[in-house]
């Protein structure tokens, strides 16, 4: 999914609502730069800007979804609100009590949005060597970087663009949780099976729940679906996650739930991946170490795949000393919320999951 806004502002106003309508607008506008970015290179990354959808799963949902509404279009952000009649007439499910609509959303083939940012960056005179892992930074005024192959690299400038990887670096390890989430896809479906579940408006949809599912089809009719309850390792783990199996079980519960039509079709394909997550979801891009010239971006908690490219453009432009556009927005350099060390990071982190799953069932 592509979204606007930063995950803890996303269908939730701040003590800020002129700064919410800010960051609405420049994510929107992110967007279309995608669009513009894919067009450019010549690469179809399957980027469609249909809207996206947060599903509501109880009554006081609806009425937490309706009063943001109202209060978001008076400040000029084009959403909308979806009754329960709606979300079934466009995605099929009657699994829900309505929906927000935001009509700047959409979704994207993100390996494919990976390759038009290669080209972008090598048109633009960038050199990439893939399959160079970097086992070891030396921070100072010219950065040394040691590779688990023997090779060195010098450079003025670093960017951490490593999220939930980057407290392997030795860089802001408590600022930001791994975690594995996993991502389940059915084989194309046939257009009887599609006209089937009733799935008539190709919009992505997520639920507004903390350990969120969400789901999107692809062009060729596959449905995907991602989420649930995610999973920590300790000591910050980003190797293969234990009981990963159970995991996808929970997945294709929950679509049957969703669409019960789909009660015969086997996924195609699964996988997992980690992503970071920060205390409140609250991301930060800035700078950092000895000599301020590590440049990071992370906690997107969900909202990478737009906000990424956002903060990439930040970055830029704190590298060429252009710092004064950002200067304003409350994730340029923002301290995180402290995540403990071990074994309290990873007690927190069970507990908490614990908790989540408990409290929404």
């Amino acid at each position: 999914m592509v979204l606007t806004m930063t995950a803890d502002r996303y269908m939730a106003f701040s003590s800020d609502p002129l700064m919410d309508k800010q960051i609405y607008d420049l994510t929107a506008q992110n967007v279309r730069e995608l669009s513009k970015l894919s067009v450019a290179s010549g690469i179809d990354c399957d980027l469609e800007v249909n809207g996206a959808l947060q599903v509501l799963g109880t009554p006081d949902d609806v009425r937490a979804a309706q009063a943001y509404v109202q209060k978001a279009r008076s400040l000029g952000m084009p959403v909308e609100f979806w009754s329960r009649q709606q979300v079934i007439a466009a995605i099929g499910t009657g699994a829900y009590e309505g929906a927000f609509y935001d009509p700047n959303g959409g979704h994207v083939h993100p390996m494919k949005l990976v390759r038009v940012f290669k080209a972008a960056a090598e048109t633009a005179g960038a050199q990439i060597y893939e399959n160079t892992t970097v086992a070891h930074i030396e921070d100072g005024p010219e950065h040394t970087l040691h590779t688990t192959d023997g090779h060195t690299v010098k450079a003025k400038s670093l960017v951490l663009a490593t999220n939930a990887f980057t407290p392997g670096l030795g860089y802001l390890q408590n600022s930001i949780l791994p975690l594995h989430e996993y991502v389940a896809m059915t084989p194309p479906l046939t257009e009887k099976q599609l006209a089937g579940i009733g799935w008539k408006q190709r919009v992505p949809f997520n639920d507004n729940r903390t350990e969120v599912y969400y789901l999107g089809l692809t062009p060729d009719n596959r449905v995907h679906i991602g989420g649930g309850q995610p999973s920590y390792s300790f000591g910050s783990g980003t190797g293969e996650p234990a009981h990963a199996a159970s995991h996808f079980v929970q997945l294709r519960q929950e679509l049957i739930r969703i669409y019960p039509g789909l009660a015969d079709v086997e996924f195609d394909v699964e996988w997992d991946g980690v992503i970071d997550w920060s205390l409140d979801a609250s991301p930060s891009v800035g700078r950092t170490g000895t000599y301020n010239n590590v440049f990071y971006a992370l906690g997107y908690s969900g909202h990478g795949v737009n906000l990424s490219s956002v903060f990439g453009r930040i970055i830029a432009d704190l590298e060429a000393g252009r710092e004064d556009p950002w200067r304003h927005y409350p994730f340029l350099n923002a301290n995180l919320y402290y995540v403990p060390n071990e074994p309290f990071r990873w007690l927190a982190a069970k507990a908490g999951l614990a908790w989540y799953q408990f409290s929404e069932g």
